[in-house]
């Protein structure tokens, strides 16, 4: 299946020179949608994961989904503020600005194996965040697994650069 036809491109969103990849489109399409989660389900189902993390917000959609189809609890990863009880937290970089995110401190079991998820890497900032979260947490990130990956902002480098497996499903390229 091709799902990269099934992700709406809209220009200069939130601001001018972005090219965001909307995977609203892709989420109403129930043969992508059904597609994207069996395309990770199948590579993570005899991988030793404890529980599966998922940045928001569209990570909580396809961690969410793939998380209960590996019958694995689901550890949201928001933005500052979101939390109810007591959080850790991490600033980053993005490509447009400035975010940080937090889960609560007792989301992770000492040792956890945790498949982190989300729908996009660009500069890998959000994901280098969350790996940091999940390690000072004390849990350990078995991969990062995303839909979509655009090469050219150069994120798979700083995952890859802390030692981390990125997997994903489709690259927007110089586009």
């Amino acid at each position: 299946m091709d799902i990269k036809a099934t992700i709406r491109t809209i220009p200069h969103w939130p601001k001018h020179g972005v090219m965001f990849r909307d995977i609203t489109t892709l989420l109403k399409d129930e043969k992508a949608f059904n597609y994207v989660i069996d395309k990770f389900y199948e590579r993570y189902k005899n991988v030793p994961i404890d529980l599966v993390a998922g940045i928001e917000s569209r990570g909580f959609i396809i961690g969410g989904a793939l998380a209960s189809k590996l019958r694995k609890g689901f550890i949201p990863i928001r933005k500052e503020g979101k939390l109810p009880h007591k959080t850790e937290k991490e600033s980053y970089e993005l490509e447009y600005g400035r975010a940080t995110v937090e889960m609560h401190i007792d989301a992770i079991p000492k040792g956890a194996k945790v498949l982190l998820v989300d729908d996009l890497i660009a500069t890998g900032g959000s994901l280098a965040a969350a790996i940091n979260l999940i390690k000072k947490l004390s849990g350990e990130v078995v991969e990062c697994a995303v839909i979509i990956e655009l090469p050219d902002l150069r994120g798979r480098e700083k995952i890859e650069g802390k030692e981390h497996k990125l997997f994903s499903m489709v690259e927007f390229e110089g586009e």
